[in-house]
């Protein structure tokens, strides 16, 4: 049995001037197995010459990944991109043509990203997070849409830290995000006090893990934690606007999160901080060093 988009061991069997022939899997296999969309209709799969270890004979085996070359033909090869089938990685667009975009993923055979399959319109350059799958003319594709597909089943808890790729923004939910690049996150609109951009990595903490195991996040530490940032940046400000800034306690909530990336609470307790500490004054007008 032969898989494409998968990474398997296969064992030499045929020796030729332009490489070698390789099968794998046992008899009892093909009858037990269920059949997969990446079963190849083939007994055997050519590696390159360039591809093989000197003095490579019939018996040997080697660890390759499965895909089609420039002319549909199923080949092997010892380099092993950074996503197999069903799997997802962070790729770069290398190009950008009339069917879709291209992307880099190591193969000498770049990776189509049909624009259907796009959440957004994507440049060269840019970096997405893909999952490979086969379509129905049976060829290795990648899709950004991943949201049903991410996994539900992370050991993460609330108040935990975790990485991970934003890979859409939807103005009326948030940020979605894939924790570890698998599991399905989302850090909603009211947490988003800076800008986020799909392919940024980010790091963020768990406030609430979901009976379906998807992950809520925020940017930002727990409020304990975090008013000592709000502290210094507030006061930062006032220091670099000659002591006076026109906001306070009753300033509108959009105002205070566009000048400080800060929800009104936050920037609250930040300034009755600063003012027990006797660092500020709150005024009708704003707020002034001391």
């Amino acid at each position: 049995m032969i898989l494409l988009g998968k990474k398997q061991t296969l064992q030499v069997v045929q020796t030729t001037d332009f490489g070698v022939y390789l099968a794998g899997g046992n008899e009892e296999d093909k009858y037990t197995r269920k059949k997969s969309v990446a079963d190849l209709p083939i007994s055997k799969v050519l590696l390159p010459k360039n591809q093989l270890k000197p003095n490579t004979n019939i018996g040997d085996t080697y660890e390759v990944f499965i895909y089609k070359d420039s002319e549909d033909r199923p080949i092997a090869t010892t380099t092993i991109p950074p996503l197999e089938l069903d799997g997802f990685a962070l790729l770069t667009v290398k190009e950008v043509s009339t069917i879709g975009a291209f992307l880099d993923w190591g193969l000498a055979k770049d990776l189509l990203l049909p624009f259907k399959e796009q959440t957004y319109k994507v440049n060269v350059g840019d970096s997405v997070l893909v999952k490979l799958y086969i379509d129905k003319s049976k060829r290795l594709c990648a899709t950004m849409k991943i949201y049903d597909v991410l996994r539900t089943d992370s050991e993460y808890k609330r108040d935990d830290i975790v990485h991970g790729t934003v890979y859409e923004i939807i103005d009326a939910f948030g940020a979605f995000v894939a924790v570890d690049n698998c599991y399905s996150a989302l850090i909603p609109k009211n947490e988003l006090f800076h800008t986020v951009k799909p392919g940024d990595q980010i790091e963020a903490r768990v406030v609430l893990v979901h009976e379906d195991g998807k992950l809520t996040l925020s940017l930002r530490q727990k409020a304990y934690l975090q008013m000592d940032d709000d502290c210094n940046l507030i006061y930062e400000k006032l220091v670099a606007a000659d002591g006076f800034l026109p906001y306070h306690d009753k300033s509108d909530a959009e105002e205070i999160k566009k000048e400080f990336n800060l929800s009104k609470n936050a920037f609250k307790r930040a300034i009755g901080h600063l003012m027990k500490n006797g660092k500020i004054e709150i005024m009708d007008s704003g707020i002034k060093l001391k």
